[in-house]
């Protein structure tokens, strides 16, 4: 019934879970039970990609077709085992919030209980006394505008992976849950300045090779027809959607780590968490060089 409790132990950890069969996803019937049992199982591989990092959520308590919000701040009722880091927060309301750390299992099952579909983290991960540290990724996010789809972002991400390369740096995808992709370039810790700076002019070079299909300006009114290489999201205040998040969208879809020999192909890049379970399984972490690799910005 709607407005039980149900009592669980998580790692040692009791929390009381609410409202498990109520429907979050209403085209598929998808509950908010199901939701927690994602994140559950989905958590040796999706855990050490929130470790460290302090976490924007993005909470739906009446579904995907009700009203969301962006949530920075821990909530009042935040238990004290959820670990916290007060950062800043230039051009928000508050000079400074109480982020949630996702650095364990019980934290993220209960931050499924309160509807947080979406998990977004920034590039730089702060110290155990709070302190933020550099950027260790770098992203870009390929955004296809319409008539572009998913097609041209393949070309796009493989066209940006060579460029990369000739950089001496390697890159790794993933799906954005929606319509695009998103590349990772892990590297040694530097500033988000140096990091922006060198995302943005990547994409300059790439729009200057490609400018039928590229794009790396900000105005919407340029986008049409070609994919926009947004390098702004290596700014210290952005966030990008985690790796096996959850995404919000008529159908439950997860932002998927994939390989390359699928981007090139014509295989399917859209993944449901059934899909992502059964993947994480047979593949381990696709992005796992991400939390070790480490390469030089030139």
């Amino acid at each position: 019934m709607s407005g039980t409790k149900t009592s669980v132990q998580v790692d040692g950890v009791r929390l009381t879970l609410s409202n498990l069969d109520k429907v979050l996803y209403p085209r598929h019937g998808f509950t908010k039970g199901e939701v927690i049992d994602y994140y559950a199982r989905i958590g040796p591989v999706i855990l050490p990609h929130l470790k460290d990092r302090p976490a924007t959520r993005l909470r739906y308590p009446d579904g995907v077709k009700g009203q969301a919000f962006f949530e920075k701040n821990a909530p009042s009722h935040t238990p004290d085992w959820v670990r916290t880091a007060r950062l800043p927060t230039p051009g928000g309301s508050r000079e400074a919030v109480n982020f949630v750390v996702i650095d364990g299992l019980p934290a993220l099952v209960w931050c499924a209980n309160l509807a947080a579909l979406e998990l977004h983290v920034p590039q730089w991960r702060v110290g155990p006394r709070g302190g933020a540290h550099e950027p260790d990724l770098l992203v870009f996010d390929l955004d296809p505008g319409p008539p572009a789809g998913v097609d041209e972002a393949r070309e796009v991400a493989c066209l940006l992976r060579d460029l990369l390369d000739s950089d001496g740096l390697r890159s790794f995808p993933k799906t954005s849950g929606k319509k695009g992709l998103h590349l990772y370039v892990p590297i040694e810790e530097t500033s988000d300045a140096r990091t922006s700076a060198y995302a943005r002019e990547a994409a300059r070079r790439l729009e200057k090779e490609r400018p039928r299909l590229v794009v790396s300006r900000m105005e919407k009114r340029l986008r049409s027809g070609k994919v926009f290489v947004d390098w702004s999201q290596n700014n210290r205040h952005k966030t990008t959607v985690a790796p096996y998040s959850l995404r919000a969208a008529e159908e439950p879809s997860v932002s998927t780590p994939v390989t390359w020999d699928e981007v090139e192909s014509d295989a399917e890049l859209r993944f449901g968490p059934d899909d992502v379970l059964e993947r994480a399984d047979r593949h381990g972490d696709l992005l796992e060089p991400l939390l070790t690799l480490r390469q030089k910005l030139r």
